[in-house]
């Protein structure tokens, strides 16, 4: 790891790819589904749910497998690629709203709100740290800076073997923009300016 980097380990139950047991939080795929109902209408989104092994859809308590998760996103960009991107993002929103509904105490959203950006932005990136689960599976996640703000996701697993000539983590950026809108500033964007798509040995995510 660089010197600098804070490495988070995913928690051993969610990131354990040991026989291929690696799991990921459900909402992964939970806030995707209602999205292409109302974008692409339910027969597409059985086709695409068909398509990435997912008979049923999981319980949003507890974690689901990674595999199927990360084939339900990568069906969606390869069987509509004028769309996904779009709909990632949206089903990003979603998810965020879920983390900071579900996922982070009221005490520290309040405490979060009422600080300056620049106090509030790094506070918000040690409680993403707690849930990196909800995202990186068997990937690893890490804070490289907080000032200014850059996360890093090694081997992630939702574009693992794709190739691209562009960053493919709409959902990701999506998410994290959300979580820094509501709690943080309403203008802070979050930008993916590499991808392992690309070749890269990670997403890198830029929140400015």
């Amino acid at each position: 790891m660089r010197q600098g980097a804070l490495e988070v380990a995913v928690p051993r139950s969610a990131g354990d790819a040991g026989a291929g047991g690696a799991r990921i939080g459900p909402n992964s795929v939970l806030q995707l589904v209602p999205v292409l109902d109302a974008q692409l209408g339910a027969l597409a989104r059985q086709r695409l749910l068909t398509s990435a092994g997912l008979k049923e859809l999981p319980p949003d308590d507890g974690l689901m497998p990674e595999e199927p998760a990360a084939l339900l996103h990568q069906e969606l960009r390869r069987q509509y690629p004028a769309e996904a991107a779009e709909l990632a993002r949206e089903a990003g929103e979603r998810t965020g709203d879920y983390i900071i509904a579900h996922r982070i105490p009221t005490v520290a959203r309040r405490v979060i709100r009422k600080m300056p950006a620049w106090l509030g932005a790094p506070l918000l990136a040690s409680a993403i740290e707690k849930h990196a689960w909800t995202f990186a599976g068997s990937g690893t996640f890490r804070v490289v800076s907080r000032q200014p703000l850059v996360f890093e996701l090694v081997d992630n697993p939702v574009v693992r073997g794709e190739h691209a000539d562009r960053p493919l983590c709409d959902w990701h950026a999506a998410v994290f923009q959300r979580l820094f809108n509501v709690l943080v500033d309403k203008h802070m964007k979050c930008v993916e300016t590499r991808c392992c798509a690309m070749g890269a040995e990670s997403c890198r995510f830029e929140v400015t």
